[in-house]
């Protein structure tokens, strides 16, 4: 096997999971060409990994690109996305494929009647499924990420203490955020720095947290993603929501305090760490009976209650950050 194409389109975190499998792919077929293909917004994620050979950025369709993909002449394509795109895709370029399971009807049933049919294993173990027909298997050692050099943070050029807890407080929807009052109520009660990274949309709930609370650092839409990366590598322990930072900051095997909302880690994406698996924690409201909701989120609760955040134990996170 020569050149393989790897596929997955978005998001953060989901991308930063499939990086197992194209290290492990490297290893077992050490003189392949590895190219993959990605929505354009998300190829910083990947150009920095030396089990790359080629990040192809999708801006828009993917008929744009088939005369450039077809022309590499694949051995074998990758799916670890799995839609119609990627089937659109593996029918042009007519070339031997593997896919993974997405188990969308599991997904429904979870979501929508609260039966939980998802296997018990994490969807990394389901991406390595893909390839185990071409003689892949996980090697164990976790996610990877890397930073350029240009995109590694001296952390005095912030202001920042040797040993400060990082916070990503930003998700894509607003089911999975904590509202800004419970954050400014937790952040208080921690000894520590807290340093606040998110993207522009969460400057304003940054700037907010930041004024309350004397022992934040307010990083917010002021820094890049690989620079964010860089800070969290550099933490002492990181807070997360479900969110693909906090996907990031696992890859850096660093203590991570997860905190979910509408959604569940028995969707299989909690943060993956085979080799240090007691060093995260999950905080979640258990027993609620509209939860999960979605296995993605919404933009406002749908019961209009938000009972899976606001009743989170607020005391019981600070107290393990503290520890």
């Amino acid at each position: 096997m020569k050149k393989i194409l790897i596929v997955r389109f978005s998001s953060i975190g989901d991308i930063v999971l499939t990086t197992p499998v194209v290290r492990c792919i490297k290893a077992t077929y050490p003189d392949v060409t590895i190219h993959y293909l990605t929505k354009i917004v998300y190829t910083s994620i990947l150009e920095n990994n030396p089990y790359i050979d080629k990040v192809i950025g999708m801006e828009k369709e993917i008929d744009t690109l088939l005369p450039e993909l077809k022309a590499e002449q694949y051995d074998f394509v990758v799916d670890l996305h799995h839609n119609l795109r990627t089937k659109r895709l593996k029918l042009a370029l007519q070339r031997k494929s593997a896919t993974f399971p997405k188990l969308n009807f599991q997904k429904f049933i979870l979501t929508k009647l609260k039966v939980n049919l998802m296997p018990d294993i994490h969807i990394v173990d389901r991406y390595f499924k893909a390839v185990k027909k071409i003689g892949v298997e996980n090697d164990g050692k976790g996610l990877d990420f890397f930073i350029a050099k240009k995109d590694q943070v001296n952390t005095k050029d912030f202001h920042l203490p040797e040993n400060y807890v990082a916070f990503a407080i930003g998700a894509q929807f607003c089911t999975k955020r904590m509202p800004v009052e419970s954050i400014i109520e937790m952040v208080s009660k921690i000894n520590e720095t807290v340093v606040l990274l998110g993207g522009a949309g969460d400057m304003k709930a940054g700037k907010k947290i930041s004024n309350y609370c004397k022992n934040v650092i307010d990083l917010t839409g002021q820094i890049n993603l690989n620079q964010s990366a860089s800070i969290l590598q550099q933490a002492k322990k990181v807070i997360s929501h479900d969110t693909g930072l906090m996907h990031i900051a696992a890859a850096f095997q660093k203590p991570i305090i997860s905190i979910w909302g509408n959604t569940v880690p028995e969707l299989g994406m909690y943060p993956y760490l085979p080799e240090k698996k007691s060093n995260y924690s999950i905080y979640e409201v258990l027993d609620l009976k509209c939860r999960p909701c979605s296995k993605i989120g919404y933009q406002a609760c749908p019961k209009g209650h938000f009972n899976c955040m606001i009743k989170q134990d607020l005391n019981a996170i600070a107290k393990e950050v503290n520890a």
